[in-house]
């Protein structure tokens, strides 16, 4: 049986479009039960993008929602903000490949895209494919993750 994903987004002004796109297709799609949106909501709100993107990671790092998706200018400040939230592997993808390889390999939750850097069709495309792949904690690859979350607790 397919999964059934909690969604949340986040953007600044810089990834609202994206933003509302791709949430129109998450809302569309029946793999999705939930799509949380923490904003931005508008193109005058100028809320930095730290803020939103830890308000999306914080969902996920509470169970309230299973993987994030986060819109800025290059997807980098989004993933940057939301990877200092505990437990949070956020990664920015442009690519297929990188969108596999980021849940199969990495067990990421929070898929980061620019607005500035891919193109419309390709980021809706992309967010498709990742609600097809899921992370198996039996992998070579989970041993690789359980490190990453080690490391964490090093450094708290």
């Amino acid at each position: 049986m397919a999964p059934q994903w909690r969604i949340v987004m986040g953007c600044d002004e810089a990834g609202l479009s994206y933003k509302n796109k791709i949430k129109a297709d998450f809302e569309a799609d029946p793999r999705v039960v939930s799509v949380v949106d923490v904003g931005s909501g508008a193109p005058d709100d100028k809320t930095p993008y730290p803020t939103r993107a830890a308000a999306a990671a914080r969902l996920v790092a509470k169970g309230e929602a299973d993987r994030a998706l986060l819109v800025c200018g290059t997807g980098l400040g989004v993933a940057i903000a939301a990877n200092k939230v505990k437990g949070i592997r956020a990664v920015t993808a442009h690519d297929s490949f990188s969108v596999e390889r980021s849940v199969k390999s990495n067990n990421a939750q929070v898929l980061c895209f620019g607005e500035r850097v891919v193109g419309i069709e390709l980021a809706r495309k992309l967010a498709k494919e990742w609600l097809d792949h899921e992370f198996d904690p039996a992998s070579a690859s989970a041993k690789k993750v359980e490190e990453i979350c080690q490391l964490e607790e090093e450094e708290a």
